[in-house]
């Protein structure tokens, strides 16, 4: 007789919410690994707590986070337009819940607040090959078209491309 199979384990879908200031922490710790392998660049714990407000966050059932992604919106300009442009920074999922659709969810949110905000165009830069952000309509951009302080911000030895879309 064999025995019986063991059910699937129940999946409790996790919630994406606003970060707050008391999330810093966990914005950090799940930040780290990325840090260590150069996908992220280092923040201090400060920096996430008064920036909180930048982040969405996955949580999950027991109140860890799973993932985040941050929107820092920068005011329409000569080179931007006349609608305000976005950048998409400290994307991280934890490693145990890639490839489940929190990436994804986490970039829908954002793209949900950016159109809330009026922001006519969104950037990101990453280091590793965008898969999402292509999957999600970006393109390679020019540095050019980008908020000029954040464009300032990137460091060359990174070799970070840039990618944008249109809302």
């Amino acid at each position: 007789m064999l025995p019986a199979p063991h059910p699937a384990p129940l999946r409790v879908p996790a919630a994406v919410r606003p970060a707050h200031p008391d999330d810093a922490e966990a914005l950090a710790a799940l930040s780290r690994p990325f840090v260590r392998t150069g996908a992220l660049r280092e923040r201090p714990v400060a920096l996430y707590a008064a920036r909180a407000a930048d982040f969405v966050v996955v949580q999950a059932p027991d109140g860890t986070l799973d993932g985040c992604l941050a929107l820092r919106v920068h005011e329409a300009g000569p080179v931007a337009g006349p609608a305000p442009s976005g950048v998409l920074y400290n994307f991280c999922v934890a490693p145990h819940r890639q490839g489940h659709g929190v990436g994804s969810g986490l970039l829908r949110a954002v793209m949900a607040r950016a159109r809330a905000r009026s922001v006519g165009t969104l950037f990101t830069a990453t280091v590793g090959g965008g898969g999402l952000f292509l999957r999600y309509g970006f393109g390679p951009a020019s540095s050019g078209t980008a908020p000029a302080a954040w464009t300032a911000s990137l460091d060359p030895r990174r070799n970070a491309r840039v990618l944008a879309r249109t809302l």
